[in-house]
């Protein structure tokens, strides 16, 4: 058996709902990775802290307040001033499908609108990790 996938999930800025995230990460545990969640109101900066000290493998941002594009640019921007820029990062949440084009242009690699299958998740990430 080859090394775990590690995954860290956060929550960006002052949205305050996580339930989402929380289900998120029990599936990809349930899939057999590692998951760690850094909890609601995280920084960027605490986010790509808390992403190149642990070094996993990928970044789940759950975000619900209509911000991602902002949040995503300015995410990528921070992992890559810290040469952290080869980490994989997806989105889910509230997350319109005009704005796919814009995140997939910017760098994000997997995106997961609301109601999206666990297991389209999961394969994504076991199929890009």
């Amino acid at each position: 058996m080859g090394k775990k996938i590690k995954i860290l999930i956060a929550k960006p800025g002052l949205d305050g709902h996580d339930r989402g995230a929380k289900v998120v990460a029990l599936a990809l545990k349930e899939a057999g990775m590692e998951v760690i969640y850094t909890g609601l109101h995280q920084s960027l900066d605490a986010i790509v802290a808390a992403a190149v000290q642990e070094d996993v493998d990928a970044i789940g941002l759950s975000i619900l307040t209509g911000g991602h594009l902002p949040i995503c640019r300015r995410l990528l921007e921070k992992l890559r001033d810290k040469g952290a820029g080869d980490k994989i990062v997806f989105v889910g949440g509230v997350i319109p499908k005009r704005d796919f084009p814009a995140l997939e242009g910017m760098g994000i690699r997997g995106i997961f609108p609301g109601g999206t299958p666990f297991e389209r998740a999961v394969e994504f990430i076991q199929n890009n990790v």
